[in-house]
């Protein structure tokens, strides 16, 4: 270390913190391994760096060799001087808090000098995490080479966990870490793809000295020197302006430029990738420097591997400007070249220019609710066990004791926790309730005490729940102990503390309590008739919703004995849900009605009763579900809507009739044509599930769908979040008009400070509909509907359900993109349209359907410019049906009317679905 260096230069730098303190705010600047609370001054940056204490609590400090640090190598910076080394555990973790929003764009880099800190002459190899997903591995050439990685990113949570993983050669050693945020709206990549860049290069061209990094530089990057013997360096000393220009490129790096000597020269970079899959992103700044002369013209193209890229490119005098690629390079060997215009006198420059790796995201990390009950349970109980950084990934470095199930769309969900012999003390922590996918608990061999709490009845999965061998005493939760009798849970609890009665019972090795007490049973009667009372004294109050407030009465109010009458004692049964049993009925001016009748086992639909009554009686459009009324009658609750003839789109998709063309395939078209000018009546039915099966009507489905949540999103004050909008939750009239329904999870977003657009809240839906940013974050707004409605759109594409359940279960939009990107639209188009659609029209929506399902909210569409677009795609479809028309009118006043067959027709047909690739080539 610095001995007796540090305090002089930490006073003599006071003022550069002073001028410099504002400007580095969001500033994480972390010397790792150094004495806890020292605090210094970079000299050269002023940066102010502290010590690692507060982010990391594992790890030992060390300083490097003296051969390799300060005064025999004078140029070292500070913070290399010493590191915190990680012999213990697989998994080492800082966690940063950054005072960036949540999905803000931030640059961590990360640093490393072996030193031969340990004597060994053997510098390590591993792995360095950002989170869950890789970042790089960190290799050494010998004991003196600085290894410096950058990495740029989202903040998808309140924290960034940087991890340092043990793969065997060695032990995982870290010198410094600093986070710098940046401007969101910079390095860019393609939509719908998320990936971190890692830094491979970032030049300054034409320039012989210096870093280019803060202070000049706001974001902190680190610019290194880049110059060819072949090249010219122009320069200004002139300010430039780019402050308009999101990437803000330091002065000294902007205001020097490379051009070639030999004017018709091409300026060259080109570079090797360690393996073909890696992909690329490319961000090149320009400025000019030169004040050009009236007949001089710098004009010039960008191409990659020989592929025009950009251009024509006319950089502007004093402005700084910057292109990148929005599609990723991805090939084993690069070349970028810049060339002048046929019509340009002045050879291209190029300021400077940063390559990044596109590392994809492909791990998830843990489940949010799910990390948090866990986090919660280690800091309750003081568990000491290895639990650091995210508890389910990576996924070989789990949590000790923790086991997860994994999900391609969805984050990880925690299956197993065992806590056995952990030496927990004290009660069951309310946060075990949370592990809602749960299906193994082991707590047993611990020193907990007071009852089984009935929070873990919950726990819907359960299988295992081990509670032997602690102080709890009373009675076992009675849906715990029914499950475990009908063989459903493994339930393991020390009789003579659970049961003192003798009561209890030992069955397939389960000890399960048995309340047969006389005096329980009269307690529980004397309670239930006092509560039945209650009731008939405040038959006003709604005990469901659990605020006692009455639901509205502007809509009709029937009671249960209408109810009876309409369903005819509830005889026809068409539908089944979370909510209860949905009846048809009548009412008596013979209008025919969806009775919804609240199931008295429904905890979760006493709320959603509430919730959906309320906002039906307010909420009115032709595309949602019309409320005709509601009975709340005692403990009986229903909502009665219009009756739906074609039930839902979920089983009207899964189960369209035999249609013409399906009976007539050898000639779909000539036989349609003749059929329909000849027997139409006598095939009414058919033609109708015909025309219900084409993609015209899809089409006109998913518009209907899309103008009522248009409406909800946009058209009601505040704004209404569906929450569930799925294939099920979309019904069909006589007349085939698509409507909304169920709008039990329905919410509101009320604007609150600084947050207008979206609120917190528990996460609801249906898997495979469920947007992943909502289900990882719990933040909902209107893009979580966006997202589903693009899965319905891609059922109404391809026939397919959301999950795919063939070899292996896969998520629709992870079935598509694959054949997207091979433009195999072919492959993906429902087979049971036959080919009759036009293409242009199948292959807009898809793009709708994709804009819709991107990864991150921001980057999906809005209902409005989704209804606009699906709008155009009808316009072009019913263009494309005109002309089949008119082919078909052709067809039939050609020759007699026994029908005659022509192969090209059919073969046209047949093979209209496997030419349809250009939209998918862009």
């Amino acid at each position: 270390m610095f001995v007796g260096y540090l305090p002089p230069l930490l006073l003599s730098l006071a003022a550069v913190l002073l001028v410099h303190g504002q400007l580095q705010a969001g500033f994480i600047s972390i010397d790792c391994g150094s004495p806890e609370n020292l605090n210094f001054v970079d000299p050269d940056t002023g940066i102010s760096y502290t010590s690692d204490g507060a982010y990391i609590n594992t790890g030992i400090s060390n300083n490097i060799s003296s051969e390799y640090a300060y005064p025999n190598n004078p140029n070292l910076p500070y913070p290399l001087s010493d590191l915190r080394s990680f012999p213990n555990g697989n998994k080492n973790c800082y966690t940063l808090t950054p005072a960036a929003a949540k999905d803000s764009l931030y640059l961590l880099r990360a640093s490393f000098l072996y030193g031969n800190y340990d004597g060994q002459e053997k510098p390590p190899e591993f792995d360095l995490y950002l989170g869950v997903n890789l970042w790089s591995s960190i290799k050494f050439r010998n004991a003196s080479d600085v290894v410096t990685t950058e990495i740029i990113g989202s903040v998808v949570s309140d924290t960034v966990s940087v991890c340092l993983v043990n793969k065997g050669i060695g032990i995982p050693f870290i010198s410094a870490l600093e986070l710098r945020p940046l401007n969101s709206s910079i390095y860019g990549t393609e939509l719908g793809k998320p990936v971190s860049l890692v830094l491979f290069e970032r030049f300054d061209i034409g320039y012989a000295n210096g870093t280019g990094r803060y202070k000049d530089d706001i974001y902190d990057r680190i610019w290194s020197p880049y110059n060819s013997p072949s090249w010219d360096v122009i320069s200004t000393s002139s300010e430039i302006n780019s402050n308009e220009n999101g990437y803000r490129a330091p002065l000294e790096v902007i205001r020097t430029a490379a051009t070639t000597r030999n004017g018709s020269d091409r300026l060259e970079l080109s570079w090797t990738a360690d393996d073909d899959a890696s992909s690329f992103y490319v961000y090149m700044y320009f400025a000019e420097v030169q004040r050009l002369e009236k007949n001089q013209t710098r004009k010039f193209n960008i191409s990659w591997n020989g592929s025009l890229m950009f251009g024509p490119v006319v950089p502007l005098y004093m402005y700084a400007a910057t292109i990148s690629n929005s599609e990723a390079f991805t090939r084993k060997e690069h070349r970028i070249s810049i060339y002048k215009t046929d019509d340009a006198n002045l050879p291209p420059i190029l300021n400077a220019i940063e390559i990044y790796v596109a590392k994809q995201l492909d791990e998830l990390p843990t489940f949010s609710v799910d990390a948090a009950a866990v986090l919660t349970i280690k800091t309750t109980y003081k568990v000491n066990k290895w639990w650091v950084g995210d508890p389910c990934g990576p996924k070989n470095y789990t949590w000790e004791g923790i086991e997860c199930n994994y999900n391609v769309l969805v984050p990880p969900r925690i299956v197993s926790l065992n806590l056995s012999s952990s030496g927990l003390s004290g009660r069951i922590s309310t946060s075990f309730g949370n592990l809602s996918s749960m299906q193994t608990l082991d707590l047993s061999n611990n020193h907990l005490t007071g009852p089984v709490p009935e929070f873990l009845e919950e726990l819907k999965s359960l299988k295992l729940l081990n509670l032997e061998g602690n102080q709890l005493s009373g009675y076992v939760p009675e849906e715990l102990l029914d499950r475990s009798k009908a063989g459903l849970l493994t339930l393991r609890v020390d009789e003579q503390n659970i049961c003192s009665s003798g009561s209890c019972k030992k069955k397939k090795n389960v000890v399960v309590p048995v309340v047969a007490s006389v005096l329980s049973a009269l307690v529980l009667s004397v309670a239930l008739i006092l509560w039945g009372l209650r009731r008939k004294r405040k038959p006003e109050a709604d005990v469901f919703n659990g605020e006692g407030r009455p639901l509205p009465s502007k809509n009709r109010q029937f009671t249960f004995a209408e109810v009876l009458n309409i369903t005819s004692n509830f005889q026809d049964v068409i539908g089944k849900g979370g909510f209860g049993t949905v009846y048809r009925g009548k009412l008596k001016d013979g209008t025919q009605v969806a009775v919804k009748m609240l199931s008295t086992s429904s905890k979760q639909g006493s709320r959603e009763f509430q919730a959906e009554a309320e906002l039906l009686m307010r909420v009115h459009h032709r595309n949602l579900a019309s409320f005709v009324g509601y009975c709340d009658d005692g403990s009986n609750m229903a909502l009665i809507y219009e009756y739906m003839a074609n039930g839902n789109l979920k089983d009207y998709l899964s189960c369209i009739l035999v249609s013409c063309h399906e009976l007539h395939m050898q000639s779909p078209l000539q036989f349609y044509c003749i059929l329909t000018k000849f027997i139409i009546k006598l095939c009414d039915n058919l033609m109708l599930k015909a025309k219900s099966s084409s993609w015209e009507m899809r089409l006109r489905i998913a518009i209907d769908a899309a103008q009522g949540l248009e409406y909800l999103h946009h058209g009601c004050k505040p704004p209404i979040i569906h929450r569930d909008v799925k294939t099920a939750n979309i019904l069909l009239s006589e007349n085939m008009d698509a409507k909304i329904a169920d709008f039990g999870l329905s919410k509101a977003i009320v604007p609150s400070e600084g947050h207008s657009d979206l609120i917190v809240t528990t996460v609801m839906g249906t898997p495979g509909y469920l947007d992943p940013e909502y289900y990882n974050t719990r933040k909902l707004n209107e893009k979580s509907d966006v997202f589903s409605f693009g899965v319905v759109l891609l059922e109404l594409i391809t026939g397919q359900n959301a999950v795919i359940k063939k070899e292996e279960t896969m998520h629709i939009v992870h079935w598509v993109i694959p054949l997207i990107k091979r433009g195999d639209i072919g492959s993906i188009v429902d087979r049971r349209l036959h080919g009759e659609f036009d293409p242009n029209s199948v292959s807009k929506a898809l793009e709708v359907a994709m804009a819709c399902t991107r990864p991150k909210s921001l980057h999906r569409a809005t209902m409005s410019s989704v209804l606009s677009e699906l709008n155009q795609c009808l316009a072009l479809e019913l263009t494309h049906n005109r002309e089949t028309k008119d082919r078909c009118s052709k067809e039939i006043d050609i020759g007699s009317s026994t029908p005659s067959y022509d192969s090209s027709e059919v073969y046209s047909i047949s093979t209209a679905t496997d030419s349809i690739t250009s939209p998918f080539a862009r």
